[in-house]
């Protein structure tokens, strides 16, 4: 995966700082409404190839399958706990409230677990981006 950057710092490891700028369902035109909440910038640390300085665009690139694995991980697999959670449920013959409240806990579930397994995963082993060249 790619994605355009602007260098920030530069450090003498070979490392730099990068300022990544984050797209918005609105189309990333926060200069008409300025209604996002979000911090539209991210900055990141990534290994410099291309011995870019502060200031210079760059292209910075990571590996997809982590990225895409992650997504999966976030998006996908409390929502397969929700259908198995209420399957289950309903496999026990429970009523169909019950059976609601089940797949909602395993939802719930599987959203914590995720959430604490990423944080654990990013501190071990974050992702890395490379700066892959000058723009």
């Amino acid at each position: 995966m790619t994605q355009d950057a602007v260098v920030t710092k530069v450090f003498p490891n070979g490392m730099a700082e990068v300022a990544v700028s984050r797209g918005t369902a609105c189309g990333s035109n926060c200069g008409n409404c300025e209604s996002c909440v979000f911090q539209n910038e991210i900055k990141a640390f990534a290994k410099n190839t291309v011995h870019a300085r502060p200031g210079e665009k760059v292209i910075i690139e990571s590996l997809s399958s982590r990225i895409f694995g992650a997504a999966f991980l976030l998006y996908i697999v409390p929502f397969i706990m929700f259908f198995t959670g209420y399957a289950i449920a309903a496999a026990n013959n429970l009523s169909e409230g019950l059976s609601v409240l089940c797949s909602f806990a395993a939802f719930c579930l599987a959203a914590a677990a995720v959430i604490i397994y990423q944080r654990i995963s990013k501190r071990k082993n974050p992702i890395k981006f490379v700066i892959t060249q000058l723009r």
